[in-house]
């Protein structure tokens, strides 16, 4: 469960390499957010090359979480890490390339693009 001051990787080619989650965009009363959920975050460690700026808010998926996630089959997976993908307004990534596993679930969330930049899906 993701929830706010929880610091993710990022797990793009964007320039960004952390970001610190201000709130979780989701409806109902949820505590945190899950895989597939949409996260506002600020950006705390970034390439020095990179053309984002360390303090800008940005939008991110969450597609790791290193706690358990239970599918629709019963079945649990895990990661080791939390880690999200940058995106614009559009729900787009913003970077070209996505490193390491990505759940499945973002494909019933309509994250199609991620998926196809992904390099595993689990």
């Amino acid at each position: 469960m993701i929830q706010q001051r929880t610091i993710l990787k990022v797990a793009d080619n964007s320039g960004a390499r952390e970001v610190r989650c201000i709130a979780i965009l989701k409806r109902g009363r949820a505590k945190g957010g899950k895989i597939g959920d949409i996260v506002v975050g600020s950006i705390q460690k970034r390439l020095p090359t990179s053309e984002l700026e360390k303090g800008k808010v940005v939008r991110g998926v969450i597609v790791r979480a290193h706690d358990q996630f239970r599918r629709e089959d019963g079945s649990y997976i895990r990661f080791d890490d939390n880690a999200i993908v940058l995106v614009n307004e559009q729900l787009e990534p913003i970077g070209t390339r996505v490193f390491g596993p990505v759940a499945r679930e973002l494909r019933q969330k309509g994250m199609l693009r991620i998926i196809s930049l992904a390099s595993e899906v689990l």
